[in-house]
């Protein structure tokens, strides 16, 4: 009897401890899912849900400036991201006006190219030239200023803003802008072209100035 009571009680031991082997998981399994669990709450928290494909391409968690470690993911790293961010955007602002003044400049000398004639045709010719690789240069520069900006810390608001309607509008002038360098490289061997070329000319500096007016109001 009391052999059996004995085995009994060694069973019974036996069987908790394997209960409790089976159902608790290690602490360190534990501890391992909660720092993961950590690590990913903490870049959720530093970065935006929704960026742009440029942004994501430098800036996102695994973007060229986190694997090489020029810009370690940390908070510390995130303030200095945004001040970059307002610089950035700052000189996008300046450099846009000096590309709308661009736009003006060269939509002047273009109306007059339309009915200019003999040595009046060349050098106006030569000027609108001139305007348009600056103009180039300085659009290409407004844009890679703003596309390729940190972050913003949190998400936009919802609903309808000047910040959008400036994006939308980003779209539009950007796609009249490839429009009207690629017309303008066909007019010589085909003149019937020009009322594109100007058309596209003219909507790209309409949606321009729209989205520099937008921006700023």
């Amino acid at each position: 009897m009391i052999i059996t009571l004995l085995w009994l009680g060694s069973f019974s031991q036996t069987w908790a401890q394997t209960v409790s082997a089976d159902t608790i998981p290690p602490v360190e399994k534990t501890d391992d899912l909660l720092s993961d669990l950590d690590d990913s709450t903490s870049q959720q928290a530093l970065l935006p849900h929704k960026m742009l494909f440029t942004q994501r391409i430098f800036w996102g968690p695994k973007g060229l400036l986190r694997t090489t470690n020029l810009a370690p993911l940390t908070p510390e790293g995130r303030e200095k991201e945004l001040k970059i961010r307002r610089t950035m955007l700052v000189s996008h602002q300046v450099m846009g006006f000096v590309t709308l003044a661009g736009f003006v400049a060269q939509g002047l000398v273009g109306a007059k190219l339309y009915h200019a004639t003999g040595d009046q045709y060349g050098r106006l010719q030569n000027v609108h030239s001139s305007l348009a690789a600056g103009i180039n240069l300085t659009y290409v520069t407004t844009a890679l200023l703003s596309l390729t900006a940190p972050p913003k810390l949190v998400g936009e608001r919802r609903g309808f803003s000047s910040i959008k309607l400036h994006q939308y509008l980003g779209v539009v002038h950007m796609a009249g802008m490839l429009a009207t360098n690629i017309l303008a490289s066909s007019i010589e061997n085909h003149p019937e072209l020009k009322p594109y070329h100007r058309a596209a000319a003219y909507t790209t500096f309409g949606a321009f100035a729209l989205s520099v007016i937008a921006i700023k109001f």
